[in-house]
């Protein structure tokens, strides 16, 4: 993106507006995304990025996934990963540099080369892992080879200066995805460590590449687009799939319950930050839509209509433990008008009985 000069120096970390706010996961390490960086000349402009950027949001461009699902601790839980991913050699893999691994003997020397490389690692921990094992998926009817050549370039763009790696695609799933499979050791001899603000980092290039490709994708937090709730675990949506009440499950339950008995509803500080800052968000959004409607472009209003729909359309702001509160309350008040019309019918019950006999 070309950028103009300015007739005097801006410090553009004052300028910026608060874009990254409403788009971007917090993080403790600031980094400056395309659609963060301000036009000098009108630091309150949206520029072309960032209008490109609001357009895939509120027009709701598919969300990528990408997910940390697990590590291998050793050779052998390596070797068990990588035939998963291969379907037991059925599947070729291919590494950072391009080749391909076919069967099961195409990956024994690079299981072999990843576990002795660990061996010289004398800061690893007994339990440290081998490998980090990614996957990165889109939603249904996606292009699986945009996918896979998209995944392949995140791959060489986020690890392949540093980390071997390992790829797999699956196409027996109406989602297209790829699994892939990151050498925890870095050449620098540093160890792989993604935090939550990597992950972001990661959904955006991997949506970058998709857009390079011709595909509509985005990845913004869910907070973005009004979804105040986390994400449940992996094994979490498993034991209730089971019908097995997760623990944190029976906790929110009891501690709900407890609210609700004991008639004094608890306070709880995060319930009002969350609000403040869905507050904060929706504001901000149509600020970008007041903005859109002063310019004098169709398009524009256009736009500014879409963003206002967008807003309209976001969900309440109502956390777990609130939905959760709202649904005994309404289990009671159901039960209780059950009682009421059974006491009522056996009153007229007795009427009837009464009548009969005179």
């Amino acid at each position: 993106m070309s950028r103009r000069s300015s007739p005097r120096p801006i410090d553009l970390a004052s300028e910026l507006p608060p874009i990254s706010y409403v788009w971007e996961t917090p993080n403790r390490r600031p980094r400056r995304a395309e659609w963060d960086i301000p036009d000098p000349t009108a630091p309150g402009r949206l520029t072309p990025a960032m209008r490109a950027k609001l357009e895939r949001i509120v027009r709701r461009a598919p969300e990528v996934m990408v997910k940390i699902t697990g590590r291998t601790k050793g050779v052998a839980h390596l070797k068990s990963h990588l035939a998963y991913i291969t379907r037991n050699g059925e599947l070729d893999a291919e590494t950072e540099q391009g080749a391909t691994l076919a069967g099961r003997s195409g990956l024994k020397d690079l299981q072999q080369r990843w576990d002795d490389d660990a061996g010289l690692d004398d800061r690893r921990r007994r339990d440290g892992s081998l490998s980090v094992n990614i996957i990165l998926s889109m939603p249904a009817g996606t292009d699986a080879v945009a996918v896979k050549d998209s995944a392949r370039a995140f791959a060489i763009e986020t690890f392949g200066y540093n980390h071997d790696d390992v790829f797999v695609q699956h196409l027996d799933d109406k989602h297209p995805h790829v699994h892939l499979t990151v050498r925890s050791l870095g050449h620098d001899g540093k160890r792989l460590n993604p935090r939550k603000a990597d992950l972001q980092a990661w959904r955006e290039r991997f949506a970058g590449e998709l857009r390079l490709r011709g595909i509509a994708a985005e990845a913004t937090p869910r907070r973005t687009r009004g979804r105040v709730g986390k994400a449940d675990r992996g094994a979490v949506l498993a034991l209730r799939k089971r019908r097995i009440t997760p623990d944190v499950d029976r906790l929110a339950r009891k501690e709900v319950l407890s609210e609700v008995n004991g008639g004094k509803p608890a306070k709880h500080p995060w319930d009002e930050k969350i609000k403040s800052r869905q507050d904060a968000i929706r504001r901000r959004y149509l600020d970008y839509a007041a903005e859109l409607q002063r310019s004098g472009a169709a398009a524009d209003h256009e736009l500014a209509r879409q963003v206002r729909q967008f807003v309209k359309d976001m969900p309440a702001v109502e956390t777990r433990r609130r939905v959760l509160k709202n649904e005994l309350l309404e289990l009671a008040n159901s039960r209780r008008r059950g009682k009421e019309q059974g006491g009522n019918a056996d009153l007229r019950g007795h009427k009837r009985d009464d009548e009969r006999t005179r």
